[in-house]
């Protein structure tokens, strides 16, 4: 669950290392000295470094930009509260306009239905990041707090490009959980059909993830009908990109939905056009290596095109409030049932 950043951050640019071969993007706040905004693991020898991963090297941001042009969809998975992740997403963004590219920029955090206030704020004299933030009610959407965003917002705006939302709406999730896949929109029900149910080793996998995202609180018998719920998401995140129109269109949204193996991507096969996805990963102490950064549930290696390691932000144990809301929860009395209502 996406939790609220507590600290405003400092409009950023980003700068790059010289030699390619050592090539990082480093967070540049409005400050004398380079540095990162995430304070944890900043000298880590990873920070800044992208890694290719079909190539298995190294690669500098120029090679990084060129292969995002060449691409007609973009994804970059974040974490949502680490605030470099958000200005090399700006970054990036700003490469493609200043190139030559004009692509949607799409976002997880706003949902299909907000279209018509984001085209209305869009169409305001004078549009802001600020301005469009209030138009969508983001400070009352769950999301982390909107200095973070900005810079992506204002690398859309600054461009002229189409902001796009692109989640289905919660009330439909909600619905889809309740109610099984009869509940989901005709093209997201269609377009998960079309790809098919998850393998037995995706299925698992899925389960961990539902597990993890919960604290290990999820009841067994929520398990699948949340399952549908997150393959509902990346159905419609897929749905929303492959009406971007020729432009194409850049998504912001989390890493799990950039996967190339059971995220978006695997949703739009079959629409052509090429997809090129891109994580920001934080680095860990002990992790050295691209290698090392391989999870249990990814088989073939990291499943994105391109990797860029970043500092860590610091955080407290997101699942502290969780479960001390549902340790209140099952203390409370319940109350007593009310009597019957007399006959008129």
């Amino acid at each position: 669950m996406p939790r609220r950043a507590s600290a405003l951050l400092v409009l950023a640019s980003l700068a790059v290392a010289c030699a390619p071969s050592r090539a990082r993007l480093v967070a540049q706040p409005l400050a004398p000295g380079r540095t990162w905004v995430s304070p944890l693991l900043r000298d880590h020898p990873l920070a800044g470094r992208i890694w290719d991963v079909r190539a298995g090297r190294f690669v500098d941001e120029p090679a990084l930009v060129a292969a995002l042009f060449g691409a007609h969809t973009v994804l970059l998975g974040e974490i949502h509260d680490n605030a470099d992740h958000h200005l090399l997403q700006a970054r990036l963004i700003r490469a493609l306009a200043a190139a030559g590219r004009k692509p949607a920029v799409a976002f997880e955090m706003l949902s299909v239905e907000q279209q018509p206030a984001i085209d209305a704020a869009l169409a305001a004299p004078g549009v802001t990041p600020d301005s469009l933030a209030k138009a969508v009610q983001w400070a009352k959407s769950g999301w982390p707090e909107f200095p973070l965003y900005r810079p992506v917002f204002a690398a859309a705006l600054d461009a002229r490009l189409h902001v796009v939302g692109a989640n289905l709406p919660r009330k439909d999730v909600r619905r889809a959980v309740m109610e099984g896949e009869k509940a989901l929109p005709p093209s997201v029900a269609k377009r998960i059909a079309r790809l098919g149910p998850p393998s037995p080793a995706e299925r698992e996998a899925l389960r961990k993830e539902m597990q993890e995202a919960h604290c290990g609180e999820l009841p067994e018998a929520q398990m699948d009908p949340m399952i549908l719920g997150q393959r509902a998401r990346d159905a419609q995140l897929a749905e929303s990109l492959a009406a971007a129109g020729a432009g194409g269109a850049a998504l912001v949204c989390g890493s799990q939905h950039a996967r190339l193996d059971r995220g978006v991507p695997a949703y739009l096969a079959g629409d052509g056009g090429k997809v090129i996805s891109v994580a920001f990963r934080e680095v860990t102490p002990e992790g050295r290596e691209p290698a090392q950064y391989v999870e249990e549930d990814e088989p073939e290696g990291l499943p994105y095109d391109f990797v860029v390691f970043t500092p860590r932000a610091e955080r407290e144990d997101p699942c502290k409030g969780l479960r001390e809301h549902l340790r209140a929860k099952k203390a409370k009395p319940k109350a007593p049932p009310a009597p019957p209502s007399s006959a008129p």
